[in-house]
Formats: C-alpha cells, structure tokens, sequence
C-alpha cells in the first residue's frame, strides 16, 4: 500500500467529538464524547458489564489518516450521578495515565472528575470527583497542561454571572474559562480566572432561562492551553455549538496564570469559523505534533446530514500575529508526517 500523502476532511467517519489526540510510541490516540457503549448512556448502544469500559469512544492511527476504533475508554459510573458524559482529556505522569472528564445530566450538576489507568487505552477507573456540584453547579471541559516548570494546571469552563471583572470591564453572564493547580492530579487548588465572554458572537442563546432569570447567555469552553514561541496560548471554542456561531478563538499570555489578553476578540473567531454551507460548527480543538514535530489542530465539525460532530484535523503554525491554520480545510491536503514504524511498513507494503 502505498503510504497516504494527502488526507480529506474529516478524517474519520463515526462521530467523535470534543477531539483530544495525543501520541503514544509510533501511534496517536484520540478520545471525545460519542456514543456509549452503554445502553441510555450519550447514545443507544450495547450494554456492559459493570466493569466494562462504556464511555468515551476512543481510535487509534499509526499514519494520522487511517483513524480505527479502539473501543472505550471509562468503565461507567452509577446512574445517579448522570449519563452525560462530556470532553474527556489526557495526561500521562510516571507511566500512570489520567482521564479527566465532566459527568452529569447535561445542563444540571455536570460536574468534573479524574479517572485512572495503567495503559493509555485503558480501561479507565474513576479516581474523585474535583467538583461539587452541591456549590458548582456546572463545570465541564476540563483540559491538563504542565507549564515549564512541571507543575500540572486544570483549564476548565464554569458558569459566571457576575456582570463586572476584577478589573471592573464589564463582561456577559455565562459559562467562563478558569484555571486551578493539580495538586496530586487527582485534587484542585484555588481558582483563578482565565477569560469571560465580552461579544455578541459568543452568545449562546438569548433569553436563556438560566439560575432563575431569563438572560442572554454566552458560551466560552473547550479551552487548550500550550506554550509556543515564547508565550501561554489558550485556544479556546465560544457561541453555539449547534449552529454557524460556534468556532475557535484564541488568548495569550505570559505565565499559565495570566492575566490573559483576548485583545482581537471583537474580530469574532479568529482561528476556526464556520465555512455556510460547507463546514458549521469546528471546535472544541486540542493541538498534537505529528513525527516531524509540527502542531496540529484537532477539532471537530458538523456531518452533512447533521446527525454528529466528526474529527478534522488541520496543520496549526504560530505566528508574529498568533496562531494560525488553514482549516477549516475542504478538500485534499498534505497529510501529517507519520512515525517512522509506519513509514517503513508502508514502503515494504509498495
């Protein structure tokens, strides 16, 4: 077989979405929310057996093109906690590996946890829960980051009604990105704010019966954070995901910490945007490097028929200006570089 040299959008067909990819050896990994293998869990599925990996589909690749199902990866909690399980993410310390995950029914007592395995694979066993949502009603989307130093920081979205920052700009009530330290892995320090909705593009739906009162109500989630060309980018999914609204916009900073800059904002999203009639919905995107160590966006975006969200990946560089990409792309594009296992299967295969 010859090896792939050009890839199209999206790169596999089944529905994935809140993408997180990672590498592992000579292969790469992606975890998102999809369909359950549980029966009533995100979709109708098979049932499991009480210790059986149910939620968050998982695949696997050795060329960033061919993108196979690899099963699930968290072993189900109890009902009474929620069935909707949300944006699961990553990260690998002394060879144990950390799923961090938001479980709850949907838009009430979603909260965040951590879950843990000896594989990357899995399965995952839940470890705590890093929320209450007795006193945080909503928090989701939560995303690891090791800073320089190798100290790990949580970047998650929690709901915010407060209508001023610190600062004293005014800001819109909504869900807002935060940040706390990972004591442990398995525990969170104090919470500091990371950024606020501010424009009309992140509006998630007016009128929004939320906390008692009808309001106008924004969307920021989905935050990714990493260090490149000397600074903290936070890449981070604002407005609807439903509909044209929803893309990827993007913060800076000069520690994990901030204060972070959205200056731009205005601008609407600057990294991923609905293309009409073509591509609604990319976002909630995490970043990886491909074998030649290039970054790469993961994100996802809505099929055709509009049924689920699917897996796109798109070449990401850091500019002079900030971060750009050529997604969302249609159409053939140069693939990724592959690990060098699987560049050499492929040519013993021609």
């Amino acid at each position: 077989m010859a090896p792939h040299a050009q890839y199209v959008n999206p790169v596999h067909p089944a529905g994935l979405a809140d993408p997180f990819v990672w590498r592992h050896g000579d292969e790469w990994y992606a975890i998102g929310t999809g369909e359950s293998a549980v029966g009533g869990g995100n979709g109708n599925g098979r049932s499991t057996g009480r210790d059986t990996p149910g939620e968050f589909p998982l695949l696997r690749t050795r060329d960033l093109v061919d993108w196979q199902p690899a099963g699930h990866a968290l072993v189900p909690l109890d009902t009474a906690l929620g069935r909707s399980y949300w944006a699961p993410e990553i990260a690998c310390v002394d060879d144990r590996w950390y799923l961090y995950y938001s479980v709850g029914h949907g838009d009430r007592r979603q909260h965040l946890r951590v879950a843990a395995s000896t594989a990357p694979l899995g399965p995952y066993r839940d470890l705590a829960a890093l929320t209450d949502p007795d006193t945080v009603p909503f928090a989701i989307d939560p995303s690891p980051f090791r800073d320089l130093d190798g100290r790990w920081y949580l970047f998650h979205a929690r709901d915010r009604l407060e209508p001023r920052e610190a600062s004293g700009r005014a800001v819109r009530p909504g869900t807002a990105l935060v940040v706390a330290a990972l004591e442990g892995m398995t525990r969170l320090g104090a919470v500091a704010p990371v950024a606020r909705a501010t424009c009309d593009w992140q509006r998630f739906a007016r009128e929004r019966e939320m906390y008692g009162a009808r309001r106008d109500w924004h969307t920021l989630e989905g935050p990714s954070v990493l260090h490149r060309a000397g600074r903290y980018w936070c890449l981070y999914s604002g407005g609807c995901w439903q509909d044209e609204s929803y893309g990827v916009d993007y913060l800076v900073a000069d520690s994990a910490l901030g204060p972070w800059s959205d200056a731009g904002v205005e601008d609407g999203p600057r990294l991923l945007r609905s293309i009409p009639g073509a591509v609604i919905g990319p976002g909630h995107c995490s970043v990886f490097r491909d074998a030649a160590g290039a970054d790469w966006l993961a994100y996802h975006a809505w099929s055709s028929d509009r049924r689920h969200r699917q897996l796109c990946i798109d070449a990401l560089e850091f500019t002079p200006q900030g971060p750009r990409t050529r997604g969302p792309s249609r159409g053939a594009q140069a693939a990724p570089a592959r690990a060098p296992a699987a560049a050499a299967a492929a040519a013993a295969a021609r």
